[in-house]
């Protein structure tokens, strides 16, 4: 293979990840519980898979960058308003990251529209609150379609998923407030 098509693999995995949106909303409010679950699952390997990809192949690119986030945010986004309309997970909950999200693109473009490009490179906190919000959609989505999650775990990492989400928008805000771009 080429380096150059090497370089198009990570790009192809986000775009499969955004891809497997639709599908794995349509499994949820169609009550496929178990394959909404092995969808979200491998879609959410994806996240990590192409980054890794990327940079192994040396092919990290504003347009990967982008894209990424357009996954990350459009599973996530999309999976929690479904989980949310079903009654798995609480509105509240969904309000809440949907907001955080909302805030965030707001952000950037904001900042494209004041010709100030931000860094496509999340902090830590918003990866850490990334992982928590894929972690209780797959263990709410294993609890209803395999029924193999133990008591008390989902309302755990539903206080957890709230309390990065809030720390997160946060650190955003302050970030913002103080002159650094990033997004």
């Amino acid at each position: 293979m080429t380096r150059a098509l090497l370089g198009l693999i990570p790009n192809l995995i986000t775009l499969a990840r955004l891809l497997a949106v639709p599908l794995v909303v349509w499994l949820i409010l169609t009550g496929r519980w178990a394959p909404a679950f092995w969808v979200f699952v491998a879609a959410s390997i994806t996240d990590g898979l192409d980054g890794s990809l990327a940079r192994a192949f040396d092919a990290r690119s504003l347009l990967g960058a982008y894209l990424d986030a357009i996954a990350d945010k459009a599973l996530l986004v999309s999976v929690y308003i479904t989980l949310g309309q079903a009654g798995q997970i609480p509105l509240w909950l969904v309000i809440l990251v949907v907001s955080r999200d909302v805030l965030i693109v707001g952000g950037v473009l904001l900042l494209h529209t004041v010709d100030q490009a931000p860094a496509m490179a999340p902090i830590l906190i918003s990866k850490a609150n990334t992982v928590a919000q894929l972690v209780l959609a797959g263990m709410v989505l294993a609890d209803v379609g395999l029924g193999i999650v133990a008591d008390g775990v989902v309302p755990t990492l539903i206080v957890l998923v709230a309390a990065t989400t809030i720390a997160s928008g946060g650190a955003y805000l302050v970030g913002w407030g103080r002159g650094h771009i990033g997004a």
